[in-house]
C-alpha cells in the first residue's frame, strides 16, 4: 500500500468491473477481467493478481498464482511503481533479442517462464 502500486491495481481492477477477494498470503485476487490488454491470462499490479478467469479456476490454478505472486514480491524489491519502468524496458529487450517479451525478461525468469505460460527461446538464437 505505501507504495503505490496495490491501490493502482484495486483501481484498474475496479474499472476493469472485476470482483475481488482477499487470496493467499496477503495477495488480493481480482476476477473477470475483460479488457483487451494486457493478452496474459494474468497480471500483478502490486498485491493485485488480476486474472481473466472466475475464482474458481484462479485459485485452483496455483501455479500462476504463484508465479504471479513472485512478480508481487518485484514489486516490492522495485519500491513499487518503478517496476513497472524496469518490467517494460525488460520486455522491450528480451521482445528485440529472442522475439518474446518474456524470454530474455529477468522479472519472468524469476518469476518462472513455464509457470507463467512461457516458452524459453533463448536456446533458439545461441
Amino acid at each position: 500500500m505505501l507504495n503505490a502500486s496495490t491501490p493502482l491495481g484495486l483501481v484498474l481492477a475496479g474499472l476493469a468491473g472485476t470482483r475481488t477477494f482477499q487470496g493467499p498470503r496477503g495477495l488480493i485476487v481480482a476476477t473477470g477481467y475483460r479488457w483487451r490488454l494486457p493478452v496474459a491470462g494474468a497480471f500483478t499490479v502490486g498485491n493485485v493478481v488480476i486474472f481473466r478467469a472466475d475464482a474458481d479456476t484462479a485459485l485452483t490454478g496455483r501455479v500462476l498464482l504463484d508465479h504471479e505472486e513472485r512478480h508481487s514480491t518485484q514489486y516490492a524489491w522495485c519500491l513499487g511503481l518503478p517496476f513497472l519502468l524496469f518490467y517494460f524496458a525488460a520486455a522491450a529487450w528480451s521482445a528485440v533479442r529472442y522475439g518474446d517479451s518474456a524470454s530474455g525478461n529477468p522479472f519472468e525468469r524469476h518469476a518462472g517462464l513455464e509457470a507463467g505460460g512461457y516458452v524459453d527461446r533463448r536456446r533458439r538464437h545461441e
